[in-house]
């Protein structure tokens, strides 16, 4: 991993933000929300230590989806739309970030694919030696 902070942003570049604190994991989800909410075969996002994640431009841009059942509310810019965030459902903190809004440099690599139990069938998923879980990682 690169030297903190991490910084990333939006794709319209409205939305700044940095990660204080080295990830606690990184991970590609293969579940059918994951698959709708970004348009592609997994997510690939860093969980991080609670408080880590300072906004320096644009909060006023960042909006919230609440699913209607026991997922993370999910945060994205809306001017461009770009998935940026994982919140906490009880405190609204940030509990994981989007690696592709990361800038580039970063340095991390998810280190375990879950729910591949519902991976997309018109993608395979690469052996990349990287642990499947069928479902969320133990």
């Amino acid at each position: 991993m690169s030297r903190l902070p991490l910084t990333g942003g939006c794709l319209c570049g409205g939305v700044r933000f940095e990660v204080t604190a080295p990830p606690v994991s990184a991970t590609y989800c293969h579940c059918t929300r994951c698959q709708r909410r970004s348009g592609t075969a997994a997510s690939a996002q860093a969980r991080v230590v609670p408080g880590s994640v300072r906004i320096l431009e644009g909060a006023e841009l960042i909006r919230a989806w609440d699913p209607p059942d026991d997922g993370f509310p999910k945060a994205f810019c809306s001017t461009c739309g770009s998935a940026l965030f994982a919140l906490r459902p009880d405190t609204r903190e940030v509990a994981g970030v989007r690696l592709g809004v990361l800038d580039p440099g970063h340095g991390i690599r998810p280190q375990k694919r879950t729910h591949v139990a519902t991976a997309a069938s018109w993608e395979a998923i690469p052996d990349d030696g990287l642990p499947r879980h069928p479902g969320a990682s133990p």
